[in-house]
């Protein structure tokens, strides 16, 4: 049965590429009503337009609370509230584990967890306000479930980022508010294109596309995802359909990491 997501009002950040716009358009097409916010506009602008209809384009830099708070509020003036949020931006970045800089882990840390807690943050506030509970969903990653050197430090981030998702699912949970992540393993994504880059300037790999395809291999269904693979479980976790599922990081990732 098709997941109707008719009258769901989301804002998913990062969605101007990759897995986010995926969710954007997939959330369209079952009917929600969607913010798409990334820090390129020109990007998040295309993909709205790409949508149509009521959708929405906004710049967004998640390390900054106003930003944040201000996708939020075109969500509320563009369509009368927020239902779903999803906290997708992210970066990755490739150093062999005793090159990590402290401006390197800052950097990755910022976005990736630091950017979660605050979407987790100003989200809540706006559905306690409205008092009608709603579905946080946040972008970990297997990197979240198993460290991978050398993305030491992009794995910590992923960590905070289902431990931030647990402990919002256990703080909020009276409130009607549902907080889980997805994990997604290798995907074909400009954010592989500079992992794989980045093994290659690290002497780490000797050609283009050898670490994308040797850490796809590890995936049991015999392939790498792509960001529409991803589609599918973002649909259910804005639905009703998981109305009894929170606290958990959903693991999307064809079978590379058993947890």
């Amino acid at each position: 049965m098709a997941i109707d997501l008719d009258g769901v009002r989301a804002v998913i950040n990062g969605a101007g590429q990759g897995i986010g716009a995926a969710i954007a358009r997939g959330l369209a097409e079952s009917g929600a009503r969607v913010v798409v916010g990334d820090i390129n506009e020109e990007k998040a602008r295309a993909v709205a337009a790409e949508i149509g209809g009521s959708a929405r384009a906004v710049k967004v830099d998640v390390r900054d609370r106003a930003s944040v708070r201000a996708a939020i509020g075109e969500a509320v003036t563009a369509f009368g509230g927020l239902d779903a949020m999803f906290n997708n931006a992210g970066i990755a970045q490739v150093r062999p584990f005793l090159d990590i800089t402290e401006e390197d882990f800052r950097v990755v840390m910022d976005i990736n967890a630091l950017g979660v807690m605050i979407g987790v943050q100003e989200t809540v506030r706006q559905m306690k306000a409205q008092g009608t509970g709603g579905s946080i969903v946040n972008t970990a990653s297997i990197a979240g479930k198993q460290g991978y050197e050398p993305l030491a430090h992009y794995s910590a981030s992923k960590f905070a980022v289902v431990a931030f998702t647990q402990a919002a699912a256990r703080a909020f949970g009276k409130d009607g508010i549902r907080v889980n992540a997805i994990c997604p393993g290798v995907v074909a994504t400009d954010m592989w294109k500079t992992i794989d880059q980045g093994f290659q300037d690290n002497a780490l790999t000797e050609r283009p596309q050898e670490a994308f395809e040797t850490f796809a291999a590890g995936a049991v269904l015999g392939r790498a995802s792509t960001p529409g693979d991803l589609v599918g479980v973002a649909r259910w976790l804005a639905s009703t359909e998981s109305g009894f599922t929170t606290g958990q990081s959903l693991m999307a990732d064809g079978g590379m990491v058993f947890v």
